[in-house]
């Protein structure tokens, strides 16, 4: 079994000031990475920022023989994302690894939620990565190599009370992937998500203590790793809390052919549970295998 070794990559991780993504920065430099540490140094709600928390992972990861630069930009601010990317080309020459970690909370059941809550929440998990992303494709593309890591999470997969704006943002990461693992496959690009169980600044007030003490983030980062090292798979939505990794997935089932009649609304009614049947479902490898199926049973029932 051969170590999983980061020698002479360059990553930048984002939201790494503290909690799972510091973590992550911890861990891929004592690996042989050299790591942006991004961190615009807010509260868990987004107010506020100082680069005084990426700096303190920085001088660690120095202390322990690593090289590491600190950066502040607000993943939600293209220009100062640009920026960052180019901190890293210029310091180092290159971009093989993005782990998009950075985010931020502003629960409140839905009937009580500002939408100004809904579309902050967005732009930060949603087009923080897609900034972050967007500035490391090109380069990625013309070396002809990278790793992105998207973090959704089981909220956005299974949904959460209170969460709507969080669970919108982190399943539309999982949508993200799906296409840019297509686009990128050509030029040696995976694109994976992670999906997190971790006790956090962002979850100490949504578990108990007993719970919240086997969640250390430290267990997420084995997955992380994986996702993000040159062996990793792409299109993947890899699990991970307290030591347990599962992988989930976006499957599509057999379905039934009814054609289109008028009672077609009454007759779907009367075999829905055969249409969400999950014997024989698969996971397809693109979006098209949906009309493939459907236009197959079409011209089958044809026949």
């Amino acid at each position: 079994m051969s170590k999983l070794d980061f020698t002479g990559r360059v990553a930048i991780v984002t939201g790494a000031g503290g909690g799972l993504g510091k973590q992550h920065a911890l861990a891929l430099a004592r690996r042989g990475a050299k790591v942006v540490v991004n961190d615009l140094g807010g509260a868990v709600d987004g107010a506020g920022g100082s680069v005084t928390a990426a700096q303190a992972v920085v001088d660690e990861i120095r202390a322990a023989g690593g090289e590491a630069i600190a950066n502040g930009a607000s993943v939600t601010d293209f220009a100062a994302v640009e920026a960052m990317v180019q901190q890293a080309i210029d310091a180092w020459g290159r971009v093989d690894i993005l782990v998009n970690n950075a985010g931020i909370l502003r629960d409140k059941s839905f009937s009580k939620m500002e939408l100004a809550d809904f579309r902050l929440v967005v732009d930060v998990h949603l087009m923080g990565a897609v900034n972050c992303t967007k500035a490391v494709w090109p380069h990625m593309n013309a070396q002809k190599y990278g790793r992105i890591v998207m973090t959704t999470s089981s909220s956005g997969l299974y949904g959460n009370f209170g969460q709507s704006n969080y669970g919108a943002a982190k399943l539309a990461l999982v949508g993200l992937m799906q296409t840019l693992s297509l686009e990128g496959a050509k030029n040696n690009i995976h694109v994976n998500c992670l999906a997190p169980t971790a006790a956090t600044r962002m979850t100490e007030g949504l578990m108990p203590p007993e719970v919240l003490a086997a969640l250390k983030p430290e267990a997420v980062v084995p997955a992380m790793l994986v996702l993000a090292a040159e062996s990793a798979p792409t299109r993947t939505i890899l699990c991970a809390g307290a030591g347990t990794y599962e992988a989930a997935h976006i499957t599509l089932t057999e379905g039934v052919h009814l054609g289109l009649t008028e009672d077609t609304p009454e007759r779907l009614a009367a075999r829905l549970a055969e249409v969400t049947d999950r014997h024989g479902e698969q996971v397809p490898q693109s979006g098209a295998a949906q009309g493939t199926n459907e236009v197959g049973k079409a011209l089958a029932a044809q026949r």
